[in-house]
């Protein structure tokens, strides 16, 4: 099932719907450099593009991307968006880097509402917290698959909702879709 058709569709004087991507970079490699500065490990370089082609065939076309400053998000970005059909904004984005779970949806409520579609490409545990809490519903298995799995590198979460950035709060969206690499 495709995320485009499980996402609940805007009727006049509803709320807009809106889709937030949560990625989390693709697997790093260990290198004697600080945490912030560590590349991308071959198997990394491998999922990442991957991960880029499920996303472009869920039909998502993000608005907005906000990218950690780190050295694998960064590298695991530009791997993934060759991979998309277009291009979205990208803002490399500090405050992603080490975020809290309200650190995170602090983040969120500062987007502008003219952005529909929003992508984050940042690290766990914050992705797999921010995709848990504010799944107040689950389509299907993908939030038992989600936790399965602890949202490994390269994965991908999609959490819909209605309403404003800044609106977003515990609860408030369906997870409509989860991938990861080897799941």
């Amino acid at each position: 099932m495709s995320v485009a058709a499980t996402s609940p569709e805007s009727t006049p004087g509803s709320p807009e719907t809106r889709r937030l991507v949560l990625l989390r970079h693709a697997k790093a490699d260990w290198p004697e450099v600080s945490d912030h500065e560590r590349p991308l490990a071959e198997r990394g370089r491998k999922e990442a593009p991957v991960a880029g082609r499920w996303l472009a065939g869920t039909g998502i076309s993000p608005g907005l991307t906000l990218c950690s400053t780190a050295i694998r998000t960064r590298e695991t970005w530009k791997l993934v968006v060759h991979e998309l059909p277009e291009r979205p904004k990208t803002v490399y984005e500090e405050r992603l880097y080490d975020a809290s779970l309200g650190e995170l949806i602090a983040l969120l409520n500062e987007t502008p509402d003219d952005v529909r579609d929003l992508l984050l490409v940042g690290h766990n545990p914050g992705m797999h917290a921010l995709a848990d809490a504010l799944a107040g519903e689950a389509e299907g298995d993908t939030l038992v698959r989600m936790n399965r799995s602890g949202f490994p590198t390269a994965s991908v979460a999609v959490v819909g909702f209605n309403g404003s950035w800044k609106s977003v709060e515990h609860g408030v969206g369906k997870l409509l879709d989860y991938w990861a690499p080897h799941d």
